[in-house]
């Protein structure tokens, strides 16, 4: 597939199919083999009983396999038990990593906010907080403008002072 051209949906979805198709056979292969591995080691372990013989044989015989099947109960039962502890301590150590890691805050977000929205916010929901911040800006703002002339003033007496200066150092 060139990395130009686009593979139409159709195309795509009768691959997807038989990619399917082949998978399920497989899995099937699969279930068989599986099924006749146990029945090769069941032959191979486990040998037919025999069954011949007189009562008290046959007897003995039950009393055997009733004390090997509580040994493989209990062998059973421990290893569950096992299973359990560790599966329990597995979690354990899965909290314990969290309690470690800490809880990741997630990124906070910009929000715009009036100044009465952001007062309230701060100050509960029970005080009714309404301020006009524009007012006060926009009187701040004339203040500046004020001073700046000033400034502008100083600055120029600032170089006539020093301009005199200069012509008194050079009539001497």
């Amino acid at each position: 597939m060139s990395e130009g051209k686009k593979m139409p949906s159709s195309r795509r979805h009768h691959l997807k199919s038989v990619i399917l198709q082949i998978a399920a056979t497989w899995l099937e292969q699969e279930a068989i083999e599986n099924v006749a591995a146990k029945e090769a080691y069941m032959a191979e372990k486990c040998s037919a009983p025999d069954l011949s013989g007189d009562q008290a044989a046959l007897m003995e015989f039950c009393k055997k396999l009733h004390q090997m099947l509580d040994k493989i109960d209990e062998e059973r039962y421990d290893s569950l038990s096992k299973v359990e502890k560790s599966d329990k301590e597995i979690d354990d150590l899965k909290m314990k990593v969290v309690e470690l890691a800490g809880v990741k805050k997630p990124a906070l977000k910009k929000v715009r906010m009036s100044a009465d929205s952001m007062l309230q916010a701060l100050l509960g929901g029970k005080h009714k907080v309404t301020m006009d911040l524009r007012a006060n800006l926009k009187q701040v703002k004339k203040e500046v403008k004020e001073e700046a002339g000033e400034a502008v003033g100083d600055w120029r007496k600032n170089i006539e002072d020093k301009a005199d200066r200069k012509k008194m150092f050079e009539t001497s």
